[in-house]
């Protein structure tokens, strides 16, 4: 599997190895007693279903707003119906908040990278269509940058079957998506969906970056 790869390549390479082993802990602990305000970012990101992407990335540290939504596309405001008629050119994306002083912008794409396919164009799993791709929207140029460099260093050190497609383009707009499909996976845990897609992700998620997670108990 996949992410067995990942963790077997992670737990072998030591820390001569390069930039890949910054995965091995990139997140770097807030100072103690810190009463500075978090200074936020914002990243965006396509990893197939939004509802999946949004159940991973909300749980991690430093994050405090993950909101589903579409970007990519030619046709204003678009609706979820819209987007899933594939003629939009919008793709299923999450906006992430963050706080780089917890979790880095790199980091964060390190955790995104491996917890979804990026070599599968246009697919994630049975959800196909060009709504479904692997995509990075950076809202800079240093976003666009870290996330070549990350894609990079990814590609190099061959943990995934193939090369990476990951779309990497600039954040032209982002739509938010209709209410319902905000906070989904919590609000609809046993719907069939959920239960045989998105909570296998989240326990991989578990399973490579407990210690990363705001809780460790969170299912």
């Amino acid at each position: 599997m996949i992410f067995d790869r990942i963790a077997d390549f992670f737990r072998g390479h030591p820390a001569s190895a390069g930039l890949v082993v910054a995965a091995l802990d990139p997140f770097p602990n807030p100072p103690p007693d810190s009463m500075e305000t978090p200074s936020f970012e914002t990243a965006t990101f396509g990893g197939g279903c939004f509802w999946c992407t949004e159940a991973v990335l909300e749980r991690l540290r430093g994050v405090s707003d993950v909101t589903s939504g579409y970007a990519g596309g030619h046709v204003a405001n678009p609706t979820y119906a819209q987007v899933c008629g594939k003629r939009t050119g919008h793709a299923e994306v999450v906006q992430v908040t963050f706080d780089p002083a917890i979790i880095s912008y790199a980091d964060l794409l390190r955790v995104f990278f491996t917890t979804h396919d990026p070599t599968t164009k246009d697919r994630q799993g049975n959800d196909v269509g060009p709504q479904y791709r692997s995509a990075v929207y950076a809202h800079d140029d240093q976003q666009r940058a870290t996330a070549d460099a990350v894609k990079a260093e990814l590609d190099a050190a061959g943990i995934f079957a193939g090369p990476i497609v990951t779309e990497i383009a600039p954040l032209d707009v982002f739509y938010v998506a209709e209410p319902e499909h905000q906070d989904y996976f919590r609000r609809n845990p046993f719907q069939p969906y959920c239960s045989f897609v998105i909570a296998p992700k989240v326990s991989k998620l578990r399973k490579q970056y407990l210690d990363r997670l705001v809780d460790a108990d969170a299912s």
